[in-house]
């Protein structure tokens, strides 16, 4: 069901079309390239990583996936080839790197994918996986085991894994690290004949109805995944290609569609040159000119047609000029008086109990005391 092969140098593999392809990157293989570990007779676990990219490319071809979680862990190439990549010998660069001595190996897998008979199967089913992460899922026997599960349910004489895809190349969010949470995993499988009643119940209109609920579809077959899958049943995917009606259509031209203009003809190398005094004019001489006159009319008015106050003098009546002199000289004088005003304060306005003792505080003068000079308001202390 899958093809499984452990890293060599220049090594060949022979995946089919449509069906999984599993290649592990392991580090025991990588160890004896890199130095020995500096104090003899410890073992060596040296942190080594990978990066794998299509020869002459920054990145891998696009059905191709790599996964490695830490640095202490194998590294795995994954995916599932197209059709349209057969006879066509991929290779696939594998640098790996050793995060102690910053030393590098390199190494060359050449995938050549080969063309499938019973490809494509017709009915394809995907489960969600909820307790898996897709390394472990990559693994042989948890991938055998969980193909032995299906093949118990769907009773089909061909079934082959086509791709697994972890729940966050999907839009899934990373797990809380809490209770060994998992991330999920997407397997797709493929059969030659039709679903069985156990894969159909989920279409049923209680199940559906569960499901916008949020609740747990009844499965009958779920015990058969439960012991090691737990398997989201709201998730499941069936898909039947031999009703799968093409939906190529020939276009009738109408609304929404352009007519056909010909062919493109580009502009002429050869452009005239254009005169920009007119857009000039328009655009800022003739508006700077307009603010210009305004300006001038409004600076005649303000400063050349002022009256003045001799105008207004002169056609002012004598007599209310009179009066209005006569007021400001009374104003003048009745000011001068007032600043001339020497008297007392009054006895009343001043403390007649101290204010921390409480005793009886005498006037500030006596009789005999000499008031005109003492200024009306006293400077506040």
């Amino acid at each position: 069901y899958t093809i499984l092969s452990k890293v060599h140098s220049d090594r060949n593999v022979y995946p089919s079309a449509g069906v999984l392809f599993v290649h592990v990157l392991e580090r025991e293989y990588f160890k004896g390239e890199f130095p020995p570990y500096p104090k003899p007779g410890e073992i060596s676990n040296d942190p080594i990583t990978f990066n794998t990219n299509l020869m002459g490319y920054p990145d891998r071809p696009g059905w191709l996936r790599y996964i490695q979680r830490t640095p202490y862990s194998d590294g795995v190439l994954y995916g599932s080839p197209t059709v349209e990549n057969v006879g066509k010998p991929t290779i696939i660069e594998i640098t790996a790197y050793n995060r102690r001595t910053f030393e590098t190996a390199r190494h060359n897998l050449i995938i050549n994918i080969m063309s499938a008979e019973d490809f494509p199967l017709p009915y394809q089913a995907e489960f969600f996986i909820r307790n898996m992460n897709v390394e472990e899922m990559l693994a042989s026997e948890v991938l055998g085991d969980f193909l032995g599960a299906v093949k118990n349910v769907w009773q089909p004489e061909r079934l082959n894994a086509i791709n697994i895809t972890s729940a966050l190349d999907r839009g899934g969010r990373v797990p809380l690290p809490i209770n060994d949470m998992k991330e999920g995993v997407y397997v797709m499988v493929g059969a030659d004949v039709p679903f069985s009643s156990c894969l159909r119940e989920v279409e049923n209109p209680q199940n559906q109805l569960r499901c916008s609920q949020e609740m747990e579809p009844a499965i009958t077959c779920d015990k058969k995944f439960r012991t090691q899958f737990h398997i989201d049943w709201c998730k499941i995917s069936l898909v039947d290609n031999t009703k799968q009606v093409s939906t190529f259509q020939e276009v009738i031209r109408g609304e929404g569609i352009l007519p056909d203009g010909g062919e493109y003809k580009p502009p002429s190398d050869t452009l005239k040159s254009r005169d920009y005094y007119s857009d000039f004019l328009i655009t800022l001489a003739v508006p700077s000119a307009i603010a210009l006159v305004l300006f001038l009319i409004l600076a005649y008015i303000m400063c050349c047609r002022r009256e003045g106050v001799e105008k207004r003098n002169m056609q002012t009546p004598d007599i209310q000029l009179v009066h209005h002199s006569a007021i400001q000289k009374s104003t003048k004088e009745l000011r001068d008086m007032s600043k001339n005003r020497e008297i007392a304060w009054p006895l009343s306005t001043l403390p007649v109990f101290h204010p921390v003792t409480g005793e009886i505080v005498p006037p500030l003068h006596t009789d005999s005391y000499d008031n005109t000079s003492t200024p009306l308001m006293q400077t506040q202390q």
